[in-house]
């Protein structure tokens, strides 16, 4: 699992510090609290090391409300569009966030990225807790969070099973509900367009139609991968149709993906559902506006939002999840 934080090791303690900056533990202390009774020089070492470990001070339980809960998105901005999660999901939290009486502060951080900075920020008691989004995680941050004791949620299942409270749409039944109405229209070379096989999100959607596949006992399965995104979908049909020009109904693991599926099913000068039946993954904006519409499987973006949130003013245990139900809404692609 790529790292987007510098470093998997525990967080540093004061002590650490005090023994890199050649000073007593009271005296780290009285530097990180301002006190006058240091000097320039003592307190320039201590702070160089406070920099060279990325070292955060331990939040108090009883510290005091920020207002602040702090959204960290993984992934690449540049790719987020009006339709894409991260930003279905921030607009839901954004109107729960008045009953909660909180703001948010909102950071992408690309996948390979490395940003003390925000480590320091987000452990060193400016905000009243972490929501994660996106596809990948870091459980670094997440070891870093807790020992900083900072709440901390995940949008999405975890990749490390108990590491962190999580909120999820159950990715697997609703990919296993949209086969099974493939399969049961008389399809049976079913193809599906898979999500990244290391997201959560990704592997089991895959996983819901492997098992309806293995139900239905249709023809092999044939997966190509995208990355939920619209033109991986169009080149992954193109892929599907090259290797298996048979088929007759695709499950793609995002709307987007789909609606680049239609494009070179179109090309192609195959008919949906006629030729091809076509269901995605979402009920985003992208799936009514598609012709013929699209039938998607829906998942809750806005409560999910909501839960994450309640969930996380509740500073949960690692362990505590909530999966909400999805719903497959028909339209006339599939």
């Amino acid at each position: 699992m790529p790292q987007t934080f510098p470093s998997t090791d525990p967080a540093p303690t004061l002590a650490e510090v005090a023994r890199r900056a050649g000073v007593s533990i009271a005296t780290a202390s009285r530097v990180l609290n301002r006190s006058a009774r240091v000097s320039t020089d003592v307190a320039a070492r201590v702070e160089r090391a406070v920099h060279e470990l990325a070292y955060v001070r331990r939040r108090a339980p009883s510290a005091r409300r920020t207002g602040v809960v702090a959204v960290v998105v993984f992934g690449d901005p540049t790719q987020y569009h009006a339709d894409a999660f991260p930003v279905r999901l921030l607009a839901g939290l954004r109107r729960s966030l008045p009953c909660a009486e909180r703001e948010l502060a909102v950071f992408t951080v690309p996948r390979r990225s490395r940003r003390p900075p925000l480590l320091r920020y987000l452990c060193g008691g400016h905000v009243d807790g972490v929501l994660l989004v996106g596809p990948w995680g870091d459980t670094a941050l997440i070891r870093l969070l807790h020992a900083a004791r900072v709440p901390v949620v995940s949008l999405g299942r975890p990749p490390e099973p108990g590491t962190v409270a999580f909120v999820d749409a159950d990715n697997l039944a609703g990919a296993r509900e949209a086969v099974r109405r493939l399969c049961a229209s008389g399809r049976r070379a079913v193809a599906t367009i898979a999500g990244p096989p290391d997201t959560a999100a990704g592997a089991d959607r895959l996983a819901g139609y492997q098992q309806a596949m293995a139900a239905a006992a249709a023809l092999r399965p044939a997966v190509a991968y995208g990355d939920f995104g619209s033109a991986s979908g169009e080149h992954a049909m193109q892929r599907l149709l090259d290797q298996r020009p048979e088929l007759n109904a695709v499950f793609a693991a995002s709307d987007q993906m789909a609606a680049g599926a239609l494009r070179t099913l179109r090309r192609r000068g195959l008919r949906v559902p006629e030729d091809v039946a076509l269901i995605g993954f979402d009920d985003a904006p992208v799936a009514a506006r598609c012709r013929p519409g699209l039938t998607t499987v829906r998942q809750p973006v806005e409560e999910l939002g909501a839960r994450a949130l309640e969930l996380l003013l509740r500073d949960p245990a690692p362990g505590e999840s909530v999966v909400l139900p999805t719903r497959l809404v028909v339209r006339a692609s599939g």
